[in-house]
């Protein structure tokens, strides 16, 4: 039988050490360790993928994570899609690619990368296919839960591997012919007649100890226009419904919707839809507020000023008391007026707060959903207008135990991923089709 060498993906991140790999590299597959990591069953890991991987390029599989007590469990993946072109995508850390089809991506590699040659091989095969059953254990180098590491990728130390990750996913679009390069359609702020000039959203369930401090920090807000709040209570249960009903000022509308069941798009859609909402419909979270009261006035001034249909500011990480945490500023800096609207199909988010001019949201619509409802409009809307940007922060996102993402399980991660992923597999058909 055929000896598979395994080899340690780590020292293969430029494009030198991959097309030196390819050509030294003998029989009919290679086997990648990416991540480094403590591996056991490689063998039969191997031989269990090479049967299943057919006439596919590359072959991955479940596993089973080993922590530092020993502990064992289990880590499933999720299939690849069109859209699955982050380039954080989880194939584990054992990659079975077949020689011939690494050779072939190698050859077309005539960018040298320092940081991103496995993204830019991944891009580059054909057909990548899940062995759904677990083959492998790996031991746990990062035990982190999952909103410790959800903002790594726009911490400044990563800037640099940012850049490179944009410019090999710009390629591979200019490639695949989904890459956006005409100008952009100008909104008519002029349309439409509203009561109000802004509105503050707030969907919200079940956040007594938080949604008071939202609602006073979306009311105290210091505006040259007239504007109001609109809290969505979507059926809460923990007294916050009570709460909201003793906040005594005529520009907060308490709505509950008509039926249970809506996620927090589907709020979205009920508060952008009432007659009472403004021209701009403004974001804020049930557990967060905005850093002083001057934050409403620049996102309505960013839609006049760079002529969008979409603002998104900048916020600070904070705990419940307000005091800055790491990562600190997230700013999204990777974003470009110019490369924006495609590199927003690499990354899991665009950042907050959101705006959004509500003409423009009535059409298109949030999918009532209560994860991704924001990344599936904000890449709608940048198909064909301009997200404007604020660089300083206007918002204090506060991370506590009751976050919704604070402490995700694997199964819902992987939920949560796949859902993006659908997403963009069906921007990229829709930007194709332009």
């Amino acid at each position: 039988m055929e000896e598979i060498v395994v080899y340690d993906a780590l020292s293969l991140r430029s494009t030198a050490a991959l097309k030196d790999l390819a050509g030294k590299a003998h029989g009919e597959f290679v086997a990648l360790n990416v991540a480094g990591t403590s591996l056991e069953g490689v063998p039969q890991a191997i031989a269990s993928l090479k049967e299943f991987i057919g006439d596919a390029d590359m072959a991955y599989s479940d596993f089973l994570d080993k922590g530092a007590d020993g502990r064992v469990s289990a880590h499933p993946l999720i299939d690849l899609q069109e859209g699955s072109v982050r380039d954080d995508f989880d194939f584990g850390p054992l990659w079975l690619i077949r020689t011939s089809s690494l050779r072939k991506a190698v050859s077309q590699m005539d960018v040298e990368r320092i940081y991103g040659a496995l993204y830019d091989l991944r891009l580059r095969l054909g057909r990548i296919v899940r062995h759904e059953g677990v083959l492998y254990t790996s031991s746990v180098l990062d035990a982190r839960t999952s909103g410790e590491k959800q903002f790594d990728y726009v911490n400044p130390r990563s800037r640099e591997v940012q850049v490179e990750m944009e410019s090999i996913f710009t390629d591979y679009l200019r490639r695949t012919g989904g890459l956006l390069t005409g100008p952009f359609l100008r909104p008519d702020f002029s349309k439409g007649e509203f009561p109000v000039e802004a509105t503050v959203v707030i969907p919200v369930y079940n956040r007594v100890r938080t949604v008071e401090d939202a609602v006073r920090s979306a009311l105290s807000q210091k505006c040259s226009f007239d504007f109001n709040v609109i809290v969505v209570d979507n059926y809460s249960t923990d007294g916050t419904t009570e709460l909201l009903k003793g906040i005594q000022d005529p520009r907060l509308v308490h709505l509950v919707p008509a039926e249970k069941g809506h996620g927090i798009g589907g709020c979205w859609n009920i508060a952008v839809r009432d007659p009472r909402c403004g021209r701009f419909a403004v974001q804020l979270d049930s557990d967060d507020i905005y850093s002083g009261p001057d934050t409403l006035q620049k996102m309505v001034d960013c839609f006049i000023s760079q002529g969008c249909a979409m603002v998104v500011g900048s916020y600070m990480m904070t705990d419940f008391n307000l005091s800055p945490i790491p990562p600190g500023l997230i700013d999204h800096k990777e974003w470009t007026d110019e490369n924006g609207r495609n590199n927003a199909l690499r990354v899991n988010g665009l950042g907050a707060p959101r705006a959004f001019w509500t003409p423009l949201l009535r059409q298109i619509g949030f999918p009532d959903v209560s994860y991704g409802e924001d990344y599936a409009v904000g890449i709608r809307i940048c198909r064909e207008y301009r997200i404007g940007r604020i660089w300083e922060p206007v918002y204090f996102c506060r991370r506590w135990a009751g976050n919704s993402d604070a402490a995700l399980s694997q199964e819902k991660i992987n939920a949560n991923n796949a859902y993006k992923d659908s997403l963009r597999t069906g921007e990229l058909k829709a930007r194709r089709a332009l």
